[in-house]
């Protein structure tokens, strides 16, 4: 499957990804800029989500278009950090225009990694507002770094560390889509206790570690694993593409993307998850028609599962005492 040449959202044209990453806090945020507002929409599935501006992006919803996408940690108090990207956007005169006035439209989900070990000790304010916009001014529209960094800086799995990922596709139409994801689940991304990955099906070369799959499995293999009484889930993230799309195709689009999320952890969509995907089109080429929306919806799941192995293949464990260990810490 043809990539794009960065095998990251940004090789999407007319957007660009920032993050904020605080070790000492164990947390962080990964804004998605758009440089003009994209249609978008958004699922959640999973049982237990945090969220802001998520009803909007219903297809019945008046607002069609919007400015960010915001990933962070922090649990409830992580919904600080769109108004820092607010803020930066208000600046720059972006916003949805009632009257004489632009409100930025900022959605975002966030994931709970309260209890990884971090210091939370922050006082009277959260620090997410300010992390939201330092993720707005290091927004860029090159490569940039995955695993222990932004919305994944705190992220865990049952097994091993979590973090962010991402991965593109270039669709037979010549579309470009790609996924951006922080892997914080209550399930597994690998099979067993093994080095070999659930997405390994839909791996590309070795952006995971080319490891395939394994040779055999059993029941053991596939016992549900997750992480007990350690309740940090949630893994949330966006599929983008640039193919032209309404809101309504969005809202499929972001379905598909949660088959890939359901592909590379198991198990996913728990009660105790707040699984959150939205997508979004920059709409910068035309679509063909139902033959088109059928193939990205494949590739949304594609790209989704490929992100999650690549978000947990290149974390780092946190650097403090009994910080959860990162695959690469096992098996290289």
């Amino acid at each position: 499957m043809p990539q794009g040449p960065l095998n990251l959202l940004t090789d999407i044209d007319g957007l660009s990804v920032g993050h904020a990453t605080d070790l000492a806090l164990g947390s962080g945020v990964s804004v998605i800029l758009f440089d003009e507002p994209a249609a978008a929409s958004g699922t959640v599935l999973g049982g237990a989500p945090g969220g802001r501006d998520m009803s909007l992006l219903d297809p019945s919803m008046t607002v069609q278009q919007v400015d960010a996408f915001v990933l962070s940690g922090g649990s409830a108090f992580g919904l600080d950090a769109a108004g820092g990207v607010q803020s930066g956007l208000r600046a720059a005169g972006r916003g949805f225009a009632v009257g004489s006035v632009r409100v930025p439209i900022v959605p975002q989900a966030i994931l709970m990694d309260l209890l990884n070990g971090g210091n939370k000790d922050w006082g009277l304010h959260a620090p997410y507002r300010d992390l939201g916009y330092q993720a707005f001014l290091n927004a860029g529209n090159g490569a940039f770094p995955l695993g222990t960094v932004g919305a994944g800086t705190g992220a865990t799995t049952a097994n091993f560390k979590g973090g962010l990922g991402s991965a593109s596709a270039v669709s037979s139409s010549g579309h470009t889509i790609a996924a951006i994801v922080a892997v914080n689940a209550m399930g597994s991304v690998v099979v067993g206790d093994g080095p070999h990955f659930w997405a390994a099906p839909f791996e590309e070369g070795q952006e995971f570690g080319g490891l395939g799959q394994p040779s055999h499995g059993s029941a053991e293999d596939r016992a549900m694993r997750i992480k007990g009484l350690r309740l940090t889930a949630t893994t949330i993230g966006a599929v983008v593409t640039d193919c032209a799309l309404s809101k309504a195709e969005l809202h499929r689009l972001s379905i598909s993307a949660h088959d890939g999320l359901a592909r590379a952890v198991l198990p996913a969509h728990l009660p105790l998850d707040g699984d959150t995907m939205f997508a979004a089109s920059t709409g910068k080429r035309e679509s063909n028609g139902a033959a088109d929306l059928m193939e990205l919806c494949h590739l949304a799941t594609l790209v989704t599962a490929r992100a999650i192995a690549r978000g947990v293949y290149e974390a780092a464990a946190l650097p403090y005492a009994g910080a959860q260990p990162a695959w690469r810490d096992r098996w290289g």
